[in-house]
């Protein structure tokens, strides 16, 4: 593994922050926040990046800038050089929380953003249940929500953003609330599907084991003021991996240490700033 600057190579890249940095005003106390400082980025096309950082370290902050919800106070994130100012087709967004519609069943809520974009229904049949066979869903169709485990529903809201086609997928934590077998196996679904697909994913998370799973490359950031501290690559292929093959890799015990080592110092930097400063991850 080796450690290189994130910004590298912003000529040929689908994604980039370019000095980047932004603050916003806490609703409660008033005060100013300081929470991303002069971040670069450069994200290639079908790069699956993984972010990691202690928590109010901007990581979502820059998120919802790369997914236009929100303007950086400066600097620019672009598409293909394009400065991005809204959200747009070319992004999708799966959060922690769940955007799945409880009345709608499996096939209705994956094929919900098609129906907004007026996707004839045949085609639309179509790609939804590719995705349905894709995600390993085929035989729930018409389950509801309420009828499906945690890490089922997750698959959903994953299809529902892969199912409008996006170029790239931003991705907050989505495996978060589910239990640690059901996430190991969600994050070898994704590995598989982000392979298949060719998809660029941008990847938040805590846990430093999934970055380095999931990761070609892992971002790791400072306490706030959120900068990129440094970059680790990952040196095994993505097509090659399972948690059976990592788990006895040294490679893969290797980056899980680099990348400890590179966050471990932010994590207590924000323990002793916490009470002290505002949280927003």
């Amino acid at each position: 593994m080796t450690t290189e600057r994130a910004g590298a190579d912003s000529a040929s890249a689908t994604l980039t922050a370019e000095c980047l940095s932004h603050w916003f005003i806490d609703q409660q106390s008033g005060t100013t926040v300081h929470a991303l400082d002069d971040i670069n980025l450069a994200i290639q096309p079908g790069e699956f990046v993984t972010i990691v950082g202690p928590s109010g370290c901007g990581k979502t902050t820059l998120l919802k800038i790369l997914a236009g919800f929100i303007k950086p106070s400066q600097g620019a994130a672009r598409v293909h050089g394009k400065e991005i100012v809204k959200p747009g087709p070319d992004r999708g967004v799966v959060f922690q929380e769940l955007a799945i519609l409880p009345w709608r069943n499996v096939h209705r809520n994956i094929s919900h953003g098609l129906e907004i974009q007026k996707v004839p229904k045949v085609e639309r049949d179509r790609r939804v249940s590719e995705l349905i066979e894709l995600v390993g869903l085929k035989g729930f169709e018409k389950h509801h929500p309420h009828q499906l485990s945690g890490g089922m529903r997750q698959r959903v809201a994953v299809a529902r953003t892969w199912a409008s086609n996006p170029e790239i997928i931003l991705m907050d934590e989505p495996f978060a609330a589910v239990d640690a077998m059901t996430r190991q196996t969600l994050q070898e679904e994704l590995n598989r599907i982000s392979v298949e697909t060719g998809k660029t994913i941008f990847f938040i998370t805590h846990s430093v084991e999934e970055a380095v799973f999931l990761g070609d490359r892992v971002i790791a950031m400072s306490a706030r003021p959120g900068r990129v501290k440094e970059a680790v690559v990952v040196p095994i292929p993505r097509a090659e991996r399972t948690w059976e093959s990592m788990s006895t890799e040294p490679s893969m015990a290797h980056c899980v240490e680099e990348v400890l080592g590179l966050v471990r110092g932010e994590h207590e930097a924000a323990l002793a700033a916490e009470g002290t400063s505002v949280k927003e991850d």
